[in-house]
């Protein structure tokens, strides 16, 4: 105590920067070294918060828990060690400063130097491969080789091309974090490529960082990679950990022309029905024609195989009004609430989610056990909250809609005349919710699907009709699109009235009409919903990204449609949107 209440007699022999406080924060007394970190002739009196730029919280945590507190000063680090004179520091303190700057130094030189693993996929392989145009498509895989190549070279990677559209390079974390700062500028090198097909060549690359070793980089740069595809591709993901970064993602997702995949999905997906003992089926709450029409599809195929087959299914909007009232009259569905879903699972239950990914927005998420086999079935781009542990995945962002999914499953399950009629107006409808009627995002799967649901006996004039609603309704669409807001930059903003279970659908058709109007490239519209949460329905000509403006509200979907909801009030999200769209 001595040593410390006589600090002006013996302060200029400490071997380090030192200075002594008062109760306040003031500067009473410091040795010479000081000038080492604050480069002013005389210090006495001034405020140690101000000159350090620390915070009084801080240096109390500092002295109650014995830790220190780094700054950094005159391109040099220290650590601030605080010693209180008494038993707190109402008596005064006492700060040595410690330089660390060649420990900061060689640990800042070694977590550059730390390995991290990319895996780059060529999107469109196979289309490209595929192509009728012969020695022009192999210089373009000649292309995007050399560009690949030269970019590993940039970043002074060890490239290794393991298939013929995947590469793994291998190098350092500061490499990396330069080119998270350029966002990846070799997707919009890619991208440019003048492909001379009527879609743009694309890369996914996921990146892994800060395992333990090699091996977890690895499984983390896999991993990333997955999302990225998952996302619909033209984008890269860097998973550091627990953390995941996005880069990209401009271009709308390419349909596989090759239907392999839905015949090896449907293989897969009746041996599982086979040996269940019964089926249950859900999509997301409050669910569209899409996630009940490929719930209906579903159905059929578990009722095909003679299994008990249900669908949960607890609320709905007037937007099902009309197809659920006619499932209800057919007989054929068993539509169970929650509760009674709990009771009757057992651990041979296999449980089919449509129409999402994420199990807190599913029907029932307690149905998704560790115990039971899960199935996903989803059009929409991978997010970072999955079901866990699932079985089968069939997950295809370039498809129009879940309904689109469950009939390519129907078409090599059964013949088309086991399906019936209302199943098959259902599916269409779902067709016809997520493509606006054809007008977005559909592809030549999208009409042999349709193709196929009309000849197993789809009504367009019934299917028309499911779509027919009451008068207030319509009234609020119009109120809706009356009332936006247009800003220069051709986004229009929309705040709907009411707060009732149709608000989800009132906000997309209110979305859907604004992208009709000349200059205008994306549009939100937001209202509130029975549950008191506010919903979002953001669309877009394809010039913006909306699937990842809405994933800052925890939402997602396509890069041209997208939603989410939040506890945000109406004015909250538009003010924060508004923020967003500024950098656009």
């Amino acid at each position: 105590m001595a040593f410390d209440n006589n600090f002006m007699e013996i302060e200029n022999i400490i071997p380090v920067p030192a200075m002594k406080l008062d109760k306040d924060g003031k500067i009473e007394s410091a040795n010479s070294l000081i000038g080492e970190v604050f480069l002013y002739d005389d210090i006495r009196g001034g405020d140690i918060f101000a000159l350090a730029r620390i915070k009084c919280s801080q240096l109390k945590d500092a002295v109650e828990k014995g830790i220190h507190i780094e700054i950094d000063r005159n391109d040099k680090v220290f650590k601030i060690l605080p010693k209180a004179l008494g038993e707190n520091m109402e008596d005064g303190l006492l700060l040595y400063f410690i330089d660390i700057t060649h420990e900061k130094t060689m640990e800042r030189k070694y977590e550059n130097e730390k390995s991290c693993i990319c895996v780059v996929n060529i999107d469109n392989f196979d289309e490209l491969q595929g192509g009728s145009y012969g020695d022009k498509n192999m210089a373009m895989v000649s292309q995007i080789d050399k560009i690949i190549r030269t970019w590993g070279n940039e970043v002074e990677g060890a490239v290794t091309r393991y298939k013929d559209s995947v590469y793994c390079i291998v190098f350092s974390q500061e490499k990396c974090m330069e080119q998270m700062e350029s966002r990846f500028l070799i997707l919009d090198q890619i991208r440019n490529i003048d492909s001379g097909m009527d879609f743009p060549i694309t890369l996914s690359i996921g990146v892994g960082l800060n395992g333990k070793n090699h091996e977890e980089n690895g499984k983390f740069a896999d991993q990333a990679l997955e999302l990225a595809l998952g996302r619909g591709g033209d984008q890269a993901v860097v998973k550091d950990r627990d953390v995941l970064s996005y880069f990209g993602g401009k271009a709308q997702t390419v349909e596989k022309s090759n239907k392999g995949k839905s015949r090896m999905i449907a293989h897969a997906f009746k041996q599982l029905v086979k040996t269940a003992s019964k089926v249950m089926i859900m999509g997301h709450k409050n669910p569209d024609m899409d996630a009940f029409g490929a719930a209906m599809g579903i159905s059929r195929i578990g009722r095909f195989f003679n299994k008990d087959t249900y669908i949960v299914l607890e609320n709905y909007g007037e937007a099902l009004d009309l197809l659920y009232s006619e499932a209800k009259k057919s007989g054929q569905y068993d539509i169970l609430s929650r509760k009674k879903a709990m009771e009757i699972i057992d651990d041979n239950t296999l449980v089919v989610v449509v129409d999402t990914h994420k199990p807190s927005i599913t029907e029932c998420p307690e149905l998704l056990g560790d115990n039971v086999k899960k199935v996903v079935i989803d059009h929409h781009r991978k997010g970072e909250e999955v079901v866990e542990n699932p079985t089968l995945v069939y997950m295809e962002p370039y498809a129009s809609s879940t309904c689109e999914l469950v009939t390519e499953i129907l078409q090599y399950t059964m013949d088309r005349k086991e399906v019936s009629k209302l199943e098959a107006e259902g599916l269409l409808a779902g067709i016809f919710v997520d493509t606006n009627k054809f007008s977005t995002k559909t592809g030549v799967r999208t009409f042999e699907a349709a193709g196929w649901l009309r000849r197993a006996g789809a009504d367009l004039s019934n299917v028309k009709k499911l779509f027919q609603v009451d008068k207030q309704l319509f009234m609020d669409r119009i109120y809706g699109i009356a009332n936006a807001e247009f800003n220069e930059n051709g986004i229009a903003y929309s705040l709907c009235r009411g707060e009732s279970p149709n608000t989800q659908m009132i906000c997309s058709i209110v979305a859907d009409e604004l992208l009709t109007i000349r200059g205008i490239r994306g549009a939100f519209a937001i209202g509130v919903n029975h549950r008191g949460k506010t919903v979002i329905s953001a669309r877009s000509v394809g010039e913006l990204n909306v699937h990842i403006i809405m994933e800052k509200f925890q939402g997602g979907g396509h890069l041209n449609a997208a939603g989410a909801q939040t506890d945000q009030s109406p004015l909250e999200v538009i003010a924060k949107l508004k923020e967003i769209m500024e950098d656009k």
